[in-house]
């Protein structure tokens, strides 16, 4: 009996050399670190070393997630992932009415460099490589941690990391962007050739299907519409006069890690070989660097339940182990009670402990891609690469990613696929485990982490401090200057980071741009 993937598409119960007829092994799949990069994006993979162990963090005020960072270092974290709360996320300050009851819940309030140099106290940011998950005010929290490691004696040309800064999902599938498409297009263009110029190690993008999968999509749609968004930032570089191969290398993408471990892993063979041929055909990169999806997985928060969540633990592992056979550059993985909470210390050391067990216990870091040659994997790579192409040609022929989300159309064919879902758990056909197959009569306790409300009135005292101590003439000039960038043509990112070196906050940057710029309202989905 055929089975259906999770991306709709057949899975057979038994594959053998038939399922490969008419397949090409040295164009499919080529030698690892080699084009189309299907093994992935190094020679030795994990023979070498194993992949960045991060570990997504923040909550409450700066003091309290530095004092979680400090602690993840000392277990062993070897990448921090920095989480924002809302109203940061959305440029607002903390003192905005417009974020009241949500400072600090989700991630940590970053208001102006006095939180940054607060968050990143005692870390030494020469050795530790930082993912910031910020998108619309990307820049300005950019600069910000630019700024400290100046303070702290750190040259900006030995800064690793990464800032997300991937608007175009946004409005796909998480909301929290501020600007209409076009302008945030030409901001990210902005980071781009300043990152080219100032922060030349720092990767400028990490463009997310991460968020579409959590939204409902599959994985078919996940790497096609992530891919599409590649495909418009790499035009806005280039319109803006940037050589491919001067930026591209530095192109990164996030992925979601689902239980479904072949199709997952299949998933991740598929986009490196799709980036590759599109950067070398379409775009005529020619260093190999531009033609490497490099990637960070994170585990599938969406698939984690509050009921029974210590069932969580061992989804994560497996989808921990979906990401590495994947050939993963960088791993998070969710602790075991983020369905109910923000996660505890020790669910977070657990989470952590998941990765390095997988790393030094197992024997997935003997040989580079195991699943090569499988019959099963590589016929199931085949599929899902035929469905993210054609959605791609279908977001082609609305005009290109921008277009299509004016259109509403990734909006749509995500929603539609959530709905299925959401139909299949609800009628059995799909079984989630102690949700509506193997429940418990009485769920047992558990005390979460809880945010102590008095965060919101702690940030506010400090934003009035901040703004009673500055030149407020100079703030004033600074940000006139940055709205004088927006109107032109000239990179914003240098008046901002003067502002912001001013004490403007990140609200009253934001405030700045949108006043240029405006708002973006979006459209229903057809």
């Amino acid at each position: 009996m055929t089975r259906e993937s999770e991306s709709g598409l057949p899975v057979e119960p038994v594959y053998g050399p038939d399922a490969l007829l008419g397949w090409d092994p040295a164009e499919q799949l080529g030698e690892p670190g080699a084009y189309p990069f299907t093994r992935g994006v190094h020679p030795s993979m994990y023979t070498g070393r194993p992949w960045t162990m991060r570990q997504y963090a923040g909550f409450g005020t700066a003091a309290e997630s530095n004092a979680r960072y400090r602690r993840l270092i000392a277990h062993g974290t070897t990448g921090l992932s920095v989480a924002f709360d809302l109203p940061t996320q959305m440029g607002h300050d903390s003192d905005a009415p417009l974020a009241h009851g949500e400072v600090g819940r989700v991630g940590v309030a970053v208001d102006s460099l006095d939180d940054m140099r607060v968050l990143l106290d005692g870390i030494p940011l020469e050795k530790v490589s930082t993912s910031m998950t910020i998108n619309a005010p990307a820049a300005p929290l950019l600069l910000l941690y630019q700024l400290v490691a100046e303070e702290q004696g750190t040259a900006a040309d030995r800064l690793t990391g990464t800032v997300q800064n991937d608007v175009l999902k946004e409005y796909i599938a998480r909301g929290t962007y501020i600007f209409p498409p076009r302008p945030s297009l030409r901001l990210t263009a902005d980071v781009f050739r300043y990152c080219r110029a100032e922060i030349p190690r720092w990767n400028t993008i990490s463009i997310s299907g991460y968020h579409m999968a959590e939204a409902g999509a599959s994985p078919a749609q996940e790497i096609a519409f992530t891919l599409a968004d590649g495909i418009a930032y790499v035009r806005t570089a280039i319109a803006a006069g940037m050589d491919v191969d001067a930026f591209a290398p530095r192109l990164s993408f996030f992925f979601v890690a689902r239980t479904t471990l072949l199709e997952e892993v299949a998933k991740f063979r598929a986009a490196r070989r799709i980036w590759a041929r599109v950067m070398r055909e379409e775009f005529g990169a020619r260093d190999p660097r531009s033609l490497m999806l490099r990637f960070h997985a994170q585990t599938a928060g969406v698939q984690l339940t509050a009921q029974q969540p210590e069932v969580n633990l061992v989804r994560v592992a497996l989808q921990g182990l979906a990401a590495v056979l994947g050939g993963t550059q960088s791993l998070h993985t969710n602790s075991f009670d983020e369905a109910l909470a923000l996660p505890t210390d020790g669910s977070a050391r657990l989470a952590l402990r998941t990765q390095q067990v997988l790393a030094h216990e197992t024997d997935v870091t003997s040989t580079v891609d195991p699943f090569a040659g499988s019959y099963a994997v590589e016929r199931m790579t085949d599929d899902v690469e035929g469905a993210a192409l054609a959605l791609m040609r279908r977001v082609e022929d609305l005009g290109g990613a921008v277009a299509a989300i004016e259109h509403g159309f990734q909006k749509g064919e995500i929603e539609r696929n959530a709905y299925r879902i959401a139909r299949e758990t609800d009628s059995g056909e799909r079984v989630v485990v102690g949700v509506n197959r193997f429940r418990l009569d009485e769920e047992e306790p558990y005390e979460p982490l809880r945010v102590d409300p008095a965060v919101e009135a702690r940030q506010a005292e400090r934003l009035a401090g901040l703004r009673a101590r500055r030149d407020r003439r100079a703030v004033e000039a600074a940000l006139s200057a940055l709205g004088r960038a927006a109107e032109g043509a000239d990179n914003v990112l240098y008046p901002m980071k003067e502002a912001l070196r001013a004490r403007a906050t990140v609200g009253e940057v934001c405030d700045a741009l949108r006043a240029v710029w405006g708002t973006y309202v979006p459209r229903d989905a057809f």
